[in-house]
């Protein structure tokens, strides 16, 4: 097949252009508009792979996507980019609304016109893949309020009611929406997914897990909000690309399918790992644990998120390999190894080296 990824040189994204590069035999056009966390360095062991390709562009210019469509004849289309920073939602929730809502509006008119238009064997394994997240869902009971039996906490599934909470989870919960809407009212063959919060390599350092890494190997605070009791359900981004890569090749048209870790933590918790991981892998003149700083809670936040993840386990035979132990282990240690990179990101060095090499093409 020929895979098109959107925002395949952010985090996830470029997870899933190495998985599909290093594991499959199909091809792979790379689009993404490289805004600040578009990283071509996160994508730069397959740039010269004769099934790899990359177009820069924004999902919201038609005429841009077109041609790519016309230009490269997708089979597939695995649509990750948007914008996923919920602080930065909250202080400007302009280009949330214009990329994760508009943008997959275009993307999803494009698509369906280049899908009719495509011949009847073709047609029928054309698929459109949205990826989602569970924050769409708002948020779930905390155990710490629970006065039900503590084993048996509701789970986010597929059909649990949409109840997003900040201006991203209402984008993304939008732009769910549209999916559903384009597949019942066109017949499009589109599927969703929607994930816990993903961990890994290359991870752009303003989520918690690689700022907390980077602020401790630099001796710097590491916050928290609010009590540190948010709970998060732990993916490691090399499961969650697996699984994305069954969902759009075994998955039924139609369907969605919740993708978790099994691995559920408070925001304190993963911090103090960190902390306890790096006091062995690479000790300071005191321990890290004192660099944690609480500080004023994000608005809005939610408690707890955490996914039942049964559905795509019964009928796709998944499940995650990496426990949060293990995964968080093989994070710390690419940190560690690969401070190049974080230099490049940190320094801004990298979008240097993006025009370089993109820009002038």
């Amino acid at each position: 097949m020929k895979i098109l990824v959107t925002g395949g040189a952010g985090f996830i994204g470029s997870a899933l252009v190495r998985h599909l590069i290093e594991n499959t035999e199909d091809y792979v056009l790379n689009v993404d508009k490289l805004t600040y966390a578009g990283n071509p360095e996160s994508v730069a062991n397959v740039a010269g792979h004769p099934r790899y390709s990359f177009e820069q562009a924004d999902i919201c210019d038609k005429s841009a996507i077109e041609k790519i469509f016309a230009k490269h004849q997708p089979d597939v289309v695995m649509h990750l980019a948007a914008e996923s920073h919920v602080d930065r939602s909250i202080s400007g929730p302009a280009d949330f609304i214009t990329t994760n809502i508009v943008g997959t509006a275009v993307l999803l008119e494009i698509a369906r016109a280049y899908w009719h238009a495509l011949e009847p064997q073709r047609k029928r394994h054309f698929r459109f893949h949205h990826i989602s997240t569970d924050e769409v869902y708002g948020d779930l009971p905390h155990p710490d309020t629970w006065s039900g039996n503590k084993d048996a906490l509701p789970l986010f599934t597929e059909q649990s009611a949409y109840a997003p909470s900040s201006p991203y989870s209402a984008s993304k919960a939008s732009s769910d929406h549209l999916v559903r809407a384009w597949h019942r009212t066109y017949g499009m063959p589109t599927i969703i997914t929607n994930c816990s919060n993903n961990y890994g390599p290359y991870h752009f350092p303003e989520k918690l897990i690689p700022l907390t890494i980077l602020n401790a190997l630099a001796g710097k605070a590491l916050p928290i909000y609010g009590r540190g009791d948010q709970i998060r359900d732990w993916l490691y981004v090399e499961d969650h690309v697996r699984a994305l890569y069954l969902v759009v090749t075994q998955g039924q048209v139609g369907e969605t399918y919740n993708i978790g870790g099994n691995n559920e933590k408070k925001n304190v918790q993963v911090v103090e790992t960190i902390c306890d991981l790096l006091d062995t892998l690479l000790p300071a003149a005191a321990p890290y644990r004192r660099l944690i700083t609480y500080v004023t809670d994000r608005p809005g936040h939610d408690r707890r998120y955490a996914i039942d993840a049964s559905k795509i386990r019964d009928e796709l035979n998944w499940k995650p390999r990496e426990t949060f132990e293990t995964g968080i282990h093989k994070t710390i240690l690419w940190y560690l190894n690969h401070q190049s990179w974080v230099e490049h990101v940190k320094s801004g060095a990298y979008q240097a080296w993006m025009k370089q090499n993109y820009e002038q093409r």
